[in-house]
């Protein structure tokens, strides 16, 4: 649903709920012995559910006159639920934002500006602007990843191919191998592809070209048929499956992907899902830079909050709130059962503090990190709208790979509609 639709619809709930409770209602309220009772919104999977119960147990012992409830959901329909909320004066407590959101929440008042109330001294202050909106620090990162390729080494060396050199592989170099691997003929596809921004992004940032710039879309109209361009090759060549395949998978969540499955060879992801597709697909996995556009100058690849954390602009309890934040980014007992599942930890006391915990596939993780932090770019939350990317990018390319339109009138009408999305 789109977020303009999504906010009429919210609004039209929030009215029908509040007639129907005689009144409003405030995001917080006290709990029974006069604790202060806060609710925490976030999304994923079970198994993160199952850690953020625990961290939230953690920080009720060390803190016995609040008590957080865990408001969660899925993806798929986590800011759908929100907005509503929201729209209805019942917005959780703490909010947990992708940096798609941020300027859209923030926009419409629903934050609160959290300088001040958490304390950011020992965060990486590059990735802690990334949650600012027009000078106002709104969000504070979970942690930090990267989008990037992985790759099933097994896979590889069981269609006799090699790990390239990920410093000097290009989008060229990618196919063929992709080729290589499906026709071995052991029932692997060589590759998987998604219409994450994120990739969109970096391959425009390749060609010189910024993804948003300002209130505007700075990708070309060339850039996104040359993009769409390496989809079809992937398709052609076998290298991936095919059309129809790809538009299944891509509706699936990572752990039902090629590369979880072990029908896959290479896939891209945020640097912190290696733990949860190494686990689901029982093989050591491998984080490679992604490739380069022939004769580019910068791989275009970024450094992102995985997420953020918010307060509510209306809760009743701003500074618990602020408190609670607080211990999710600064205290090494929530970073040693949170450990990478939102990220690696943005504070560098409590990073060293449980580096040593950290499993074997989150140390890889680490180790990536590190090892290319030095070319990423920062980043800057998007404009309004940028929650719709997503989506508008998604419905055009499937257009254009089913052949119901031409890459020259794909490319247009994605245009046309990204661009009205972020104009609000």
């Amino acid at each position: 649903m789109k977020p303009r639709m999504m906010w009429t619809v919210a609004l039209l709930s929030a009215a029908v709920m509040t007639a129907a409770a005689g009144c409003g209602g405030g995001s917080g309220d006290k709990a029974s012995g006069d604790k202060v009772h806060l609710r925490f919104s976030y999304w994923g999977s079970d198994a993160r559910q199952k850690l953020t119960e625990q961290v939230i147990k953690k920080f009720e012992e060390k803190n016995p006159t609040i008590d957080v409830e865990g408001d969660f959901s899925n993806w798929e329909s986590y800011y759908e639920k929100l907005a509503t909320k929201v729209a209805a004066n019942d917005s959780p407590d703490v909010i947990s934002i992708e940096i798609r959101g941020l300027s859209e929440y923030a926009g419409r008042n629903a934050l609160a500006d959290l300088a001040g109330k958490v304390n950011t001294a020992d965060l990486d202050q590059q990735v802690l602007t990334s949650g600012q909106v027009d000078g106002k620090q709104y969000a504070i990162p979970s942690g930090v990843n990267t989008f990037s390729m992985l790759v099933n080494k097994s896979a590889l060396d069981k269609a006799k191919q090699k790990l390239p050199d990920d410093k000097s592989w290009t989008w060229d170099d990618w196919i063929n191998l992709a080729k290589q691997i499906s026709a071995a003929g052991n029932g692997v596809n060589g590759a998987e592809y998604n219409y994450n921004p994120a990739w969109l992004q970096i391959f425009a940032a390749q060609r010189g070209e910024k993804f948003y710039d300002g209130n505007k879309i700075g990708v070309t109209a060339d850039t996104l048929k040359a993009w769409w361009g390496i989809h079809q090759q992937l398709i052609q060549t076998k290298g991936s499956a095919d059309a129809a395949k790809s538009a299944e998978l891509i509706s699936v969540g990572p752990e039902q992907s090629l590369l979880a499955t072990n029908l896959g060879a290479m896939g891209m992801w945020w640097s912190n899902q290696l733990n949860a597709l190494s686990k689901a697909s029982g093989q050591e996995l491998t984080l490679m830079r992604m490739p380069k556009t022939a004769g580019a100058t910068t791989g275009g690849m970024f450094l992102q909050p995985s997420m953020f954390y918010t307060a509510s602009a209306k809760s009743d309890h701003p500074a618990e709130a602020g408190k609670f934040i607080d211990f999710l980014v600064n205290d090494p007992d929530a970073a040693s059962i949170l450990l990478s599942d939102r990220g690696l930890p943005t504070n560098a006391k409590v990073l060293a503090a449980v580096k040593g915990k950290l499993p074997a596939v989150d140390q890889k993780t680490l180790t990536f990190i590190d090892a290319v932090k030095g070319e990423l770019s920062p980043i800057v939350a998007p404009p309004k709208g940028a929650l719709q990317m997503e989506d508008i990018l998604k419905r055009n390319s499937e257009e254009v790979l089913f052949g119901k339109t031409t890459p020259d009138a794909g490319a247009q009408k994605f245009l046309t509609e990204a661009n009205a999305a972020i104009a609000g």
